[in-house]
């Protein structure tokens, strides 16, 4: 079976790939910051070795003889203004696999993009045609922005590349402000809830298998939009109040709203110490915004199928609720 070097294993999606490798019977090399924190994957036989990849010779050792990567590492807040770590991590991280990989003379490799270099489709389904130029919405979509052109870079020196974009990712354990926004529904602490915010919603686990995919069918130099079901965040919470019979916010926040409130808030943000969701970044990108695109590419040469969101959230909710000791319906 062949064996893999992997980015980015201690975190949410990166745990859900090194489990899917394993569960195949692939062996899997990660390189992750503290040993101690990976003390699962271990328990699963990955491979670890200490390293970062902000430093470009802690990755050499382990990439030496794999038989593909896959670079799933990336800096992901919003609402916290710590541009010189998303730009060291996203995008000199990316230059630094790719640089690896292609010196080493890897034959195949999938890097994690996202839908968040389009912004926002404001309404529009999109497809991997489709070109953004403006400006981003936040620090986090805008060095992913730079970070993706440099793999376009690699790829047309000839680097056998493929390129996935996920779109909006949950599941148990996730630990993003998405993980949050449902937490605390299920505490009946969400007040407010964006009117138009739309995503296309992907379980982790269908998001880790569509990269084993792309590693064994994608055509390199291709991207693949592993992109789950459309939905508002309201229609989600609908669906979440049938699973749980609780509550849904009845509150709506129109996005002409936020936007607004979002520009107000600029004026002061860098000074307070706000909350990262009430920070103007954080409104403008949970403010009626749309992250959408088309899966069409990835079920045609992928072979690729998310779960209806229906059924990941019902398998979601109910892990956190047995986390919280509560009793699910």
């Amino acid at each position: 079976m062949p064996t893999y070097f992997l980015t980015g294993a201690t975190g949410f999606l990166g745990g859900a790939i090194a489990r899917t490798l394993r569960a195949g019977g692939h062996g899997v090399r990660a390189v992750v910051r503290d040993q101690a924190k990976a003390a699962d994957l271990a328990a699963i036989g990955v491979e670890l070795h200490q390293g970062d990849v902000t430093d470009k010779a802690s990755m050499h050792a382990p990439m030496i003889d794999v038989d593909g990567i896959f670079h799933v590492a990336g800096w992901y807040k919003i609402g916290l203004r710590d541009r010189a770590t998303a730009e060291a991590v996203n995008v000199a991280g990316t230059r630094h696999v790719l640089e690896l990989m292609r010196d080493l003379g890897i034959r195949k490799g999938v890097y994690t993009s996202t839908l968040a270099v389009n912004s926002d489709t404001r309404g529009h389904v999109v497809d991997e045609d489709y070109r953004y130029t403006s400006r981003h919405l936040s620090v986090y979509d805008d060095t992913k922005a730079e970070a993706h052109r440099v793999a376009l870079d690699f790829i047309a020196e000839g680097l056998p590349l493929v390129i996935v974009q996920p779109g909006l990712i949950y599941g148990p354990g996730d630990t993003s402000s998405v993980g949050t926004m449902f937490r605390r529904y299920l505490q009946r602490k969400l007040p407010v809830i964006p009117k138009e915010t739309a995503f296309c919603w992907a379980h982790v686990e269908d998001e880790a298998r569509g990269h084993l995919l792309a590693m064994e069918r994608g055509q390199p130099g291709r991207n693949y939009f592993l992109a789950g079901p459309v939905c508002t965040v309201v229609d989600a919470l609908k669906l979440a109040e049938s699973i749980t019979g609780i509550p849904a916010p009845r509150v709506l926040m129109p996005r002409g709203v936020m936007q607004a409130t979002a520009s107000l808030v600029a004026l002061f943000d860098r000074w307070l110490p706000l909350p990262p969701e009430y920070t103007a970044e954080g409104l403008r990108v949970a403010g009626g915004v749309t992250y959408l695109g088309t899966a069409a590419r990835a079920e045609r040469e992928l072979g690729w199928h998310p779960r209806p969101l229906r059924d990941g959230l019902a398998d979601t909710l109910r892990h956190e609720m047995r986390q919280m000791g509560m009793r699910s319906s």
